[in-house]
């Protein structure tokens, strides 16, 4: 299991992402989710990546390698794609090629075709843009009135979400609202752990702010685990008891 979370506001995109694998409870490992293709003043393309790890590396790879263009019939990657919109349909190329390779023996197996993916940066010349792609290949956009997208075990970070992010926020707070997100899934979620990627990224700037991995024990987490936590016990004791007489 895994949890991603891209959040698109005014000012910019931030992109937040698990390292944590887990194939049974004695198996239990770290895997970067969270890739970043950071070209300055060209393109800045952030990919998180939640199912199964062998599909979704091989996407990764094929990705870079190239994906043919059927219109074109020339190879196409990530690091060539001219907008972010054709990025997103190189993705879904990318994911049906690897189930026409390995779809079918995983059926037979009786094991799922599970691959989603969150596609979120800029190119120069073009919109800043965040999209989620299916295991079909098939895609949905973020807009300014969802201006969120998750994937994996998302259902314990989506309430701070819904209540806190709009298109308006600004993006440190954007940042502070994702980890919180992040941090009540883990604390949920066994299957969802620590280390923690991010990326950062203004609008129109084609550069990324920030990237960073969050280790275990860092002292920001540390702290907004515990402000969090805090906060909510104080905000419950703060409203009325039921007046159900009990």
């Amino acid at each position: 299991m895994t949890y991603c979370v891209g959040i698109l506001v005014d000012e910019g995109l931030v992109m937040i992402a698990d390292t944590r694998t887990n194939a049974g409870l004695d198996n239990i490992a770290t895997f970067r989710k969270l890739h970043v293709f950071n070209h300055p003043g060209e393109r800045v393309i952030a990919i998180a990546t939640a199912g199964n790890l062998a599909i979704t590396q091989s996407v990764i790879s094929l990705l870079g390698e190239g994906v043919r263009n059927p219109e074109t019939d020339e190879l196409e990657t990530i690091e060539t794609t001219p907008t972010m919109f054709k990025a997103a349909q190189l993705i879904g190329r990318a994911i049906r090629q690897v189930y026409e390779v390995d779809g079918k023996m995983l059926e037979k197996k009786n094991l799922s075709f599970e691959c989603t993916m969150l596609l979120g940066g800029q190119i120069a010349g073009g919109e800043m843009q965040l999209f989620m792609i299916y295991s079909a290949g098939n895609f949905i956009e973020a807009t300014s009135d969802t201006p969120y997208l998750q994937i994996g075990e998302h259902k314990y970070g989506k309430p701070i979400l819904d209540r806190s992010v709009n298109f308006q926020t600004y993006i440190p707070d954007a940042l502070k609202i994702g980890l919180i997100s992040m941090d009540s899934t883990m604390r949920s979620n066994l299957g969802v752990g620590m280390p923690v990627d991010l990326m950062v990224m203004s609008r129109d700037k084609i550069a990324a702010d920030l990237i960073h991995r969050i280790e275990p024990g860092e002292p920001y987490f540390h702290d907004l685990r515990e402000r969090w936590s805090a906060a909510l016990r104080a905000a419950h004791q703060n409203i009325p008891r039921p007046p159900y007489g009990i």
